[in-house]
């Protein structure tokens, strides 16, 4: 005899002995089934003002690509769901590279991590749109992108392919490519050298004195005017200088409706210097890139306060990367030219030992500056 079936013995027992009627047995099934009901509906009620709360949020556009913009968005998510982001799209190594040499497509990768990072569970998909093959005529690609690719076959149209995707994740916010057009990442050097392509001008950042998009006139997709036509505020990053945030400002309908805009546009500042693209570069060259590229300063730059553990400093500085500040000097230098200056506690050490944005305080910091920059009150 089993231990359940003994135990279910003794209760028809007990029952029967206490005089325990059938009637009694369908009441207090009747309680548990409303008990049951009650805790469900309090759920779905709990989910409803989630939702609630969610769509009454900040209308958001971010900017960029890389890891950066994916974890900013993850962050973001937590209070609107009013979010576009507009992705970089010259993306040529990995995956992507293959694609785009292979298909002819638009590089999918930035993209892909965006969605992830707007969908509803997204350490889940994460897994499942990242996964990589390891052998055969697939190997090295992800299942995202070529999800991605299939939705671009079947609608002949890469931005179509998108919100597709946007639509069957359903997503916190909306992702979009900041142009349909095939471009390739053009920038000349201090000493006259033509690089061509992201992979060569991630070599040589900090040599660039001219930067531009081949072919000239690349128009943006045409959502993009419309987003920022709502946007309570627009942020530039976080995300390598070059190959992430500039392209999209080198777009340049794009760029004039954001000059013009009366909407606020923060610059998330990197945490650290990146080997080659912008090894011995300050932050304020970093926003002085920005401003040109933009045609104005940003209405301000946040900048993270905590500070770097010596021991991780030096793993970095092994690798030519060095941590990004901001001094007095420099500071009074962005005020004066009409760009306020946030700090604010965004560090986060991987366990990999690898640093990042934290997406929830990176998140917190924009909502109480765009409540600054629209609404006055004091930080």
């Amino acid at each position: 005899m089993t231990l359940l079936f003994a135990v279910a013995l003794i209760f028809v027992g007990g029952c029967l002995a206490g005089g325990v009627t059938v009637s009694l047995l369908f009441r207090n099934s009747r309680r548990v089934r409303s008990f049951i009901s009650k805790r469900t509906n309090e759920r779905e009620a709990a989910a409803a003002a989630v939702q609630l709360r969610l769509a009454g949020g900040p209308h958001f556009v971010a900017v960029g690509g890389g890891t950066g913009l994916s974890s900013l968005l993850k962050g973001l998510k937590g209070y609107t769901r009013n979010i576009v982001a507009l992705v970089t799209v010259t993306d040529e190594g990995g995956s992507s590279g293959r694609l785009v040499r292979d298909w002819g497509m638009l590089p999918p990768g930035d993209i892909r991590n965006c969605l992830v990072a707007l969908s509803e569970n997204d350490d889940q998909l994460r897994a499942f749109m990242n996964f990589r093959f390891g052998q055969g005529d697939l190997k090295g690609h992800s299942l995202g992108n070529l999800i991605l690719l299939a939705a671009t076959e079947q609608s002949g149209d890469f931005k179509n392919a998108v919100e597709l995707v946007n639509s069957l994740l359903a997503i916190r916010g909306r992702v979009l490519p900041i142009t349909t057009e095939n471009v390739t990442l053009v920038a000349e050097t201090n000493d006259g050298t033509t690089l061509r392509g992201e992979l060569a001008v991630a070599e040589r950042g900090r040599d660039i004195r001219r930067i531009r998009l081949e072919p000239s006139g690349v128009k943006p997709v045409r959502e993009a005017f419309s987003v920022l036509h709502h946007a309570d505020m627009v942020i530039l990053g976080p995300g390598s200088l070059f190959t992430s945030v500039i392209p999209n400002l080198l777009v340049e309908d794009f760029t004039a409706a954001l000059r013009t805009s009366k909407r606020p546009v923060v610059y998330v500042a990197n945490l650290m210097t990146q080997p080659g693209e912008t090894s011995g570069m300050t932050q304020l060259n970093h926003v002085q890139w920005v401003a040109k590229a933009l045609g104005r300063y940003p209405d301000a730059v946040v900048l993270n306060e905590d500070v770097i553990p010596e021991p991780l400093r030096e793993k970095y500085h092994a690798q030519g990367a060095e941590p990004l500040s901001l001094g007095r000097q420099d500071e009074e230098f962005l005020i004066s030219n009409g760009c306020q200056v946030f700090r604010a506690s965004l560090l986060q050490i991987q366990e990999s030992g690898v640093v990042r944005h934290h997406s929830a305080r990176l998140a917190e910091a924009l909502m109480r500056i765009n409540r600054k920059l629209n609404d006055g009150y004091e930080l």
